[in-house]
């Protein structure tokens, strides 16, 4: 039987492409419980608290992208971090890298689709490098370094990130 554009082989094709990393990941589970069940067993272990360590992170950051999908338009986000936002744009991008809580790589999927929906490339990075900033940790790092040092490394820090902001956003655009 010859496959067409429109059957059915058409709509499980996609399906299958979404199949083949679990499936290789089962296999390869299945090969280890043959070999060495007691390392499988730990290796699964470790698997499942990293899923369940990432299960909280990933649903806050779908509950922002779902509401953020229904409160804020494209209008709103280029009005407050879009190329047109000027220096507010870049202070905003500065004080929510500053607060942002969490694992890095949960933040990405909320950053592209920010970006999907219009933020500019150069307030992104700007946020990224702002995260280095931590506020809760600044009290701890003066105790350690002293408060110039920590003043001037949260200053160059902050700097830092609008610098390479603009070269992103130079390099990016061409």
């Amino acid at each position: 039987m010859k496959p067409d554009k429109h059957g059915i082989y058409a709509k499980i094709r996609p399906v299958l492409k979404k199949l083949i990393f679990p499936g290789c990941v089962l296999v390869i589970y299945g090969i280890a419980v043959v070999l060495n069940p007691a390392r499988a067993f730990t290796a699964f272990s470790s698997s499942t608290g990293i899923l369940l360590g990432l299960m909280f992170p990933l649903g806050l950051v779908f509950t922002l992208m779902v509401f953020m999908n229904l409160f804020l338009k494209p209008a709103h986000i280029a009005k407050f971090i879009g190329k047109e936002s000027g220096a507010r744009g870049a202070m905003l991008s500065v004080g929510a890298g500053i607060i942002s809580m969490g694992p890095i790589y949960a933040w990405y999927p909320l950053l592209k689709e920010l970006r999907n929906k219009g933020a500019a490339n150069p307030l992104i990075a700007v946020f990224l490098g702002n995260r280095a900033v931590k506020p809760f940790l600044l009290p701890i790092m003066i105790s350690y370094f002293g408060w110039v040092y920590v003043l001037l490394l949260t200053l160059f820090t902050i700097t830092g990130s609008l610098v390479t902001g603009y070269l992103v956003g130079a390099l990016v655009e061409k």
